[in-house]
């Protein structure tokens, strides 16, 4: 069978944003490889066998939740007739890609695999939107905004550790500053400006850089005062949407709890949380007035 017959020519591009990130390489892959086996009739578990592997196995290279061996990305391309050379290049080279050593593995001690997938995609992603109602988002936060915040969430852990999950999240908000930033587009409710994690001095610098990194044209700050009630249920205390310039991939709303996290792609889910999100954005003040809202904060602490 040729590619052409099993779901038209395999001409997966490997997109630019991917390098130095293994995350958006798997995922293309691994949907690839779920097309071309569902087109050729094949089962997990037929294809598992090919590779001497599980139907398991299967399932987690098709979602992008692992690494890729060449001779397993050959055998099943062999499987699902796959015959031309420059088609079996194309998805060698994205395995190649999804193999490639990613910043965060320098933070391997600190980042659960859950999470790992997630900076992934954050790091990949061409607009990144989110609703917090009890915590400043990770991207805005400073230092020793970070370090009260996971203090309290780890207070167990030595000071070590803290000060690598600090640097963790210092390392992720670069991206807001690399030549090709992602649109950041944070909505807050006005409880986080009034929980401090720590002292009322680590608050106003907090305010403080938040106001710097709104004058930026790619982050968007808004606030959802107290007196605007009755504005969407988001269902959660936090929530985040994710969107990125290939277009072979779909947008993915992230839900983070204490222990594992929840990653959604289907259209209701994505329809329900957009929804709700676009709608959290006109019930905020505008971000100029969030501006505001923000510098009145802080004269008033």
């Amino acid at each position: 069978m040729s590619a052409a017959a099993a779901g038209g020519p395999v001409r997966t591009a490997v997109p630019a944003s991917a390098h130095g990130n293994p995350t958006i390489p798997r995922i293309l892959l691994g949907a690839r490889l779920r097309r071309l086996r569902t087109d050729a009739g094949i089962s997990r578990e037929a294809a598992g066998y090919a590779i001497r592997g599980s139907e398991s196995k299967i399932s987690r290279m098709e979602l992008g939740r692992v690494g890729f061996k060449p001779r397993d990305v050959a055998d099943l391309l062999t499987l699902y007739g796959v015959r031309e050379t420059a088609d079996r290049e194309m998805l060698l080279a994205l395995a190649d890609q999804a193999n490639a050593q990613s910043w965060w593995q320098a933070f391997a001690e600190v980042v659960p695999p859950w999470f790992e997938a997630y900076l992934g995609m954050e790091d990949a992603a061409s607009i990144i939107r989110c609703y917090h109602t009890r915590l400043i988002p990770g991207l805005l936060q400073t230092e020793d905004y970070a370090r009260a915040v996971l203090g309290a969430s780890h207070p167990l852990a030595p000071a070590g550790e803290i000060e690598r999950r600090v640097a963790l999240r210092m390392r992720r908000a670069r991206l807001l500053h690399r030549p090709h930033p992602p649109k950041l587009w944070a909505i807050l409710d006005e409880a986080v400006l009034r929980r401090p994690p720590g002292s009322h001095d680590t608050m106003e610098a907090q305010i403080e850089h938040m106001l710097e990194l709104s004058r930026l044209p790619h982050v968007t700050i808004q606030v959802v005062p107290f007196h605007r009630g009755g504005y969407a249920d988001a269902g959660s205390h936090r929530f985040t949407i994710l969107r990125f310039a290939e277009a072979a991939l779909s947008d993915i709303v992230y839900l983070e709890h204490l222990t594992n996290a929840t990653f959604l792609d289907k259209t209701d889910d994505l329809d329900a949380y957009t929804k709700v999100m676009d709608q959290l954005c006109v019930d905020a003040l505008p971000a100029a007035s969030s501006t505001d809202f923000l510098a009145e904060t802080v004269k008033a602490l």
